[in-house]
């Protein structure tokens, strides 16, 4: 007796599908095996594709972007002041852009919150092919019906949900311009390091300009003393080597204000190598009004003022918002649904058309979610008190930056007095050593000691002073105010104007 397997005749119909596992099979395998050659064989290519060697639209875009420069920019190169310098650097700097476009997104977003108080209305069309057929295909037809079909929805309660969200979107947007506001007000502190940088190098080059002159002067007196056998070539030798000295600290600050030059137009958005001068000098009175102020006022003033404190208060209140947004997905959800549709057919020998509608009250109560709603709220709640103690430890080092910098300011005013007793002494002393040595009543030691204390007080003074006005820049930023008040001129916002 045969068996079953064998004498069982597979129906005709079943080759054609073993032919076609057969095929694919043999499909896989000589797939496999070619991916084993690509794998172990890769092609080499030549060279790049022409495609490849292209700059991509964005970069072709970068590339063409032209900087944002005044129009009598050629002349005013030649003599920009610090309002000039924070003008076209706000203009071109990309830090300042990137928030910009990040608060812009924040306002479209509260947009697209508001939108959910409002319906929702699609339209929908469809065309198709429809054969049918009865008795064993004895009785067929077709059709081929086309339809348009309206569909609303408008969310009608949701706990507090929507609202919430529209609070979240709207801190969101706050935080988003005071980040601006505060990316604004580093780039201007940027721009006035650079600028007094800038402006210390030029005093130190014009303080060893004088350094030069005067070694001349005594090296010729030297010379002169030496001719009529009064002084020996050793104090010759020695006025010379003072004076080389004094023409290689000229030439170092005067390769070091190229360097500062190129450092003041990056800083400005602009390339380093774009010649530009800077039309006034390091100021020589300090405002003794700026020193005399309390610390108490201005700590309640950064307090109130400072953009990037505030902003973490409003990312705060953001982080609470999303708190009552995840809690509301807890609570049901009312909506309205209605659709409405026209359906054609052809031929013509059925209806012309059918019309439908619907409506119906929705309610959404989401009853078990494997948990995951309370997790999610204890998320929440933990990120929004991480907000708030992110706001707080801000707010005390608000308050430390503040102090620091008042610090700071009171001692550089006092190195600044103290420099300028310094610079008098020492410029009494190099005259009296002069005098002396010209009498033949002193040495060219005594002189030369002399001449080297001067310069080194002409370059105390001249730091004390930049740091000075770096420290008020400082403590100015340290308070949330855009600029210190004696630096307001030409349109720049004033101590309380707002940022525009």
């Amino acid at each position: 007796m045969k068996s079953g397997w064998s004498s069982r005749k597979c129906p005709p119909e079943t080759g054609l599908p073993a032919c076609i596992v057969a095929l694919w099979l043999l499909a896989v395998l000589c797939g496999c095996h070619r991916g084993v050659r690509l794998l172990t064989e890769p092609p080499v290519p030549f060279g790049p594709s022409a495609a490849a060697t292209e700059l991509p639209p964005l970069a072709r875009e970068r590339e063409a972007r032209s900087l944002q420069l005044p129009e009598n920019w050629q002349e005013l190169a030649e003599r920009l002041t610090l309002a000039d310098i924070v003008t076209i650097g706000l203009a071109n700097n990309t830090v300042t852009q990137k928030t910009w476009q990040a608060a812009r997104a924040a306002a479209a977003q509260v947009g697209v919150s508001r939108a959910a108080y409002l319906p929702s209305i699609s339209v929908d069309g469809s065309f198709g092919h429809v054969r049918q057929s009865a008795i064993g295909g004895r009785f067929t037809f077709s059709q081929d019906p086309y339809e348009a079909t309206g569909t609303l929805n408008w969310l009608l309660f949701e706990f507090g949900g929507r609202s919430a969200r529209l609070d979240q979107a709207w801190a969101a947007l706050v935080s988003a311009d005071y980040t601006h506001n505060a990316a604004i007000q580093d780039v201007v502190f940027s721009l006035q390091a650079a600028y007094y940088g800038f402006l210390s190098a030029k005093a130190q080059l014009a303080a060893a300009e004088s350094n030069v002159q005067e070694a001349r002067v005594n090296l010729e007196a030297a010379r002169k003393r030496h001719e009529v056998g009064v002084a020996t070539v050793a104090d010759v030798l020695r006025a010379q080597t003072a004076l080389s000295e004094a023409e290689l600290q000229r030439q170092t600050l005067d390769g070091a204000i190229e360097a500062l030059r190129g450092q003041l137009a990056t800083a400005m958005g602009i390339p380093a190598t774009t010649s530009l001068e800077v039309g006034v000098a390091l100021p020589e009175e300090i405002p003794a009004e700026e020193i005399a102020r309390q610390v108490e006022p201005l700590v309640a003033q950064a307090l109130s003022n400072r953009p990037d404190l505030a902003g973490a208060r409003w990312q705060a209140e953001e982080a609470l918002a999303r708190l009552k947004a995840v809690k509301s997905q807890g609570w049901p959800a009312v909506s309205v649904q209605t659709t409405a549709n026209r359906t054609y057919y052809l031929p013509g020998a059925f209806e012309k058309h059918d019309n439908n509608w619907s409506a119906s009250v929705l309610v959404t109560f989401p009853l078990f979610t494997g948990f995951a709603h309370s997790y999610e709220v204890k998320k929440a709640e933990a990120e929004a008190e991480q907000k708030q103690t992110e706001a707080n430890s801000l707010e005390q080092q608000v308050i430390l930056e503040v102090w620091t910098s008042y610090a700071d300011l009171k001692t550089a005013a006092q190195r600044v007095r103290t420099s300028r007793d310094l610079l008098a002494s020492a410029e009494e002393s190099e005259r009296v050593a002069f005098a002396q040595y010209k009498e033949g009543v002193g040495s060219i030691l005594d002189l030369l000691s002399a001449q080297s204390a001067l310069a080194g007080a002409r370059a105390q003074e001249i730091q004390a002073r930049a740091d000075f006005f770096l420290a008020l820049a400082r403590l100015a930023r340290a308070t949330g105010t855009l600029i210190p008040a004696q630096e307001d001129a030409r349109g720049l916002p004033k101590n309380g104007e707002e940022i525009p």
